[in-house]
Parts: C-alpha cells; structure tokens; sequence
C-alpha cells in the first residue's frame, strides 16, 4: 500500500514493531509518514500547476503564431489591394483625361458645324437663284 512504501521510502520499516499484520508506530513516525504524503501532495500539486502553466502558455504561444501568421496573410492581402487602388486610380485619371478631351472634341465639331450651317444660310441669303 501507500503507507508501506512510504514507511520503506522514509526507512523506518527496521524501527516499526509488528502486531498481527499492522505495524505499531509511535506519533514520531506517525508525524514523519504524515509529513511525507503532505509534501507528497504538495510537490504533486505543485508539478500539477507548473505542467498546466507549460502547456497554457504553450497555448497562448501557438495562438499567437495562428494570430501572427493571419496578420501576414491580411497585411499581404492589404498591400495587394493598395496596389490595385493605385493601378485603377491611374485608369480612372486616364479616362477621365480621354473623355474631357472627348468633350473638347465634340465641342469644336459642333461649333465647326454650326458654323458650316451659318455659312451655307448666309450664301444662300446672298444666292437668290437658290431655293430654300
């Protein structure tokens, strides 16, 4: 049993009397077996406490790694998209360059036609043989 090897681990076997199958033992050796499984237990609850503090900061170390490794991965992602922005920023500052000289362009076609029109109602003004 328990007790037995502790009285061995303590070595007072060679001290203790036996009395039937039961050692008797004097409070001395009472208080030193008690003292053992105290300590015992306190040395248990102690590596209890150092094993569950490993493995939670163990824990809290690989979920930083996870968090770290999605940081990565976002800040990629981010520098990606910033560079798409800037690429549809430069399209965007060319078309609209296009289209305002597109509307310049429309612009004097229709003054150049206007102009076409004013003169061919002012030469026919000044044609009477022309029929209007």
């Amino acid at each position: 049993t328990a007790v037995s090897k502790q009285i061995a681990n303590l070595g007072l076997r060679s001290d203790l009397r036996k009395n039937g199958n039961q050692f008797a033992i004097d409070e001395h050796q009472e208080a030193l077996i008690k003292q053992a499984f105290s300590e015992k237990s306190q040395t248990e609850i102690e590596n209890q406490s150092q094993t569950k503090t490993q493995t939670e900061n163990r824990e809290v170390g690989d979920l930083v790694c996870v968090l770290q490794a999605t940081i990565d991965t976002l800040q990629g992602q981010l520098s990606v998209k910033d560079k798409q922005i800037e690429e549809l920023n430069a399209r965007l500052a060319e078309v609209s360059s296009a289209l305002v000289v597109a509307q310049q362009t429309a612009q004097a076609a229709q003054a150049l036609h206007a102009g076409t029109i004013q003169k061919q109602l002012m030469d026919g003004e000044d044609d009477p043989n022309q029929q209007g």
